[in-house]
């Protein structure tokens, strides 16, 4: 792999998590908690959601190395209890995030075709930005619809199970999920069938194709 496309893959995904969380915050926000703005998370700025480790390190691992590419950005904190929509308050600011990345697939497909019919070649550096952003795009809004903490499709999962009865389940996963995570990722990413894989590139391929862009896969 060559240094161009490593900045081009790391830019890409501090762009898509930057987007990510700043939804997050804004969501919170507009349903009336404060807590994402006073801690500087309500921003595009990507320096407001860097996670060293997370954004940084272990994405450029995992690109270098050929293990699986994860990554992450800094939570974006919020007062579930000052949120509109008591019971779905939640479900709405942890959406948001998945939301934005398939919104932004979106746009950065619309573009991508508009610098191709411009003329730019398929190897020009911004068109292979374009689909690395629109790749990773809709990687990162799938991956967080898994009802696995701390994912944000947890979010939904725990207000569906919003019951007595999964109590326990739910702790078990809120005190585990992490781990459980990393183990489905790993063993996803070595066994024979990559079911999470094939999901992923099964999608992004239709969406290509859909797109009329199916030359660039």
């Amino acid at each position: 792999m060559t240094a161009a496309s490593i900045i081009i893959s790391v830019l890409a995904l501090l762009i898509s998590l930057s987007t990510h969380e700043y939804c997050h915050a804004l969501v919170s926000y507009l349903l009336g908690d404060a807590t994402a703005r006073r801690y500087g998370r309500l921003s595009l700025n990507p320096l407001a959601h860097i996670d060293p480790i997370g954004t940084v390190l272990v994405p450029l691992l995992g690109i270098v190395s050929g293990l699986p590419v994860i990554g992450w950005a800094k939570p974006v904190p919020f007062n579930p209890y000052n949120l509109r929509y008591h019971k779905w308050g939640a479900v709405l600011v942890g959406l948001a995030g998945p939301a934005s990345n398939f919104l932004g697939a979106v746009i950065y497909i619309l573009v991508l075709k508009g610098v191709l019919t411009a003329g730019l070649a398929l190897n020009n550096l911004l068109v292979l930005f374009l689909v690395q952003l629109v790749f990773i795009n809709v990687v990162l809004g799938l991956f967080n619809l898994i009802p696995v903490p701390p994912l944000d499709g947890a979010k939904l999962l725990e207000t569906l199970l919003d019951s007595p009865k999964y109590r326990n389940f739910l702790l078990f996963l809120e005190t585990r999920g992490p781990l459980i995570l990393l183990l489905i990722i790993f063993i996803d990413a070595y066994s024979p069938i990559s079911v999470i894989g094939s999901v992923f590139n099964a999608v992004i391929v239709a969406i290509f194709r859909l797109a009329g862009l199916g030359n660039l896969l």
